[in-house]
């Protein structure tokens, strides 16, 4: 009996000491991208204004400038930072795997994807709105997408918004990216491309077509973590409060933006809560 004692108490003795190890007593902490040295970030390649990979392999817009200034207030500098394209098909596999340690891509905040990603802000609220062919004059109002082809992106949201949530009979077509919405739109493959408004506004400014300025829902744009990395949400919280606070948000905003049309918000959006 004494030898069973001795046992059960080693036993313990060993599962409390694994317990203070997983505590960081010990052992390593639970990683968390706000004591990382450097990030590699999920942007879009073909967003124009929000997220654009040029010919020599640079990231540009307004995502990727809220991804740098969030790095930094992190204590990361741009040289340390790696951006990589992470499609809407593919974003929670990515943070889940760790192909990317943040996603700074249109990533609307939802119920669904809360329960396999952790957000921080969101850093912007947009607006869903629809583009069409210049020429077509049917389409004035998301009620008129009844009948209408329009595009379906692999991971996105946007279309089930129209479908299912406006109760809209429309057709989807699914389609890879944005990008080759605009394609096929383009080509009459499609009748209308309806998701965020910054997303049309950097479309528009470069190809035919018309936004008919009818917005219907909010897209909170939020920073898509590992799932349970509360500290790096925490933190990143607050990089976005102080971009808002120090005037860059506004400027940003204005930057890739100011001349869309759009009514932009410049005020620090609500958060949604670190979960």
């Amino acid at each position: 009996m004494r030898v069973t004692r001795a046992a059960a108490a080693a036993a313990a003795f060993l599962a409390a000491a694994a317990g203070l190890s997983a505590c960081g007593l010990g052992g390593t902490e639970e990683e968390t991208v706000a004591d990382k040295q450097s990030l590699v970030i999920g942007v879009k390649e073909d967003q124009p204004a929000l997220g654009v990979k040029g010919p020599d392999g640079t990231y540009k817009g307004f995502d990727v400038d809220v991804a740098t200034y969030i790095a930094g207030k992190l204590g990361i500098p741009e040289s340390r930072l790696t951006f990589k394209t992470t499609n809407s098909s593919v974003r929670e596999e990515a943070l889940a795997n760790g192909t990317v340690d943040i996603i700074v891509a249109t990533y609307s905040i939802t119920a669904t994807r809360k329960m396999k990603v952790t957000f921080a802000g969101p850093y912007y609220v947009a607006h869903q709105d629809t583009f069409v062919r210049a020429d077509d004059t049917s389409i004035n109002d998301v009620r008129d997408l009844k009948g209408k082809r329009i595009c379906a992106v692999t991971g996105s949201n946007s279309w089930r918004r129209v479908i299912e949530e406006r109760k809209v009979a429309a057709e989807p077509v699914t389609v890879d990216t944005y990008g080759a919405c605009m394609d096929a739109l383009a080509g009459g493959r499609l009748d209308a491309v309806s998701t965020d408004d910054l997303i049309v506004a950097g479309f528009a400014a470069g190809r035919p077509g018309r936004m008919i300025n009818a917005p219907f829902t909010d897209e909170k744009y939020g920073v898509g973590i590992k799932k349970g990395d509360l500290k790096g949400c925490e933190e990143i919280n607050r990089a976005i409060t102080a971009m808002y606070q120090d005037g860059t948000a506004k400027r940003l905003l204005d930057k890739w933006f100011g001349d869309s049309g759009l009514k932009l918000t410049t005020s620090v959006p609500q958060f949604e809560g670190c979960k």
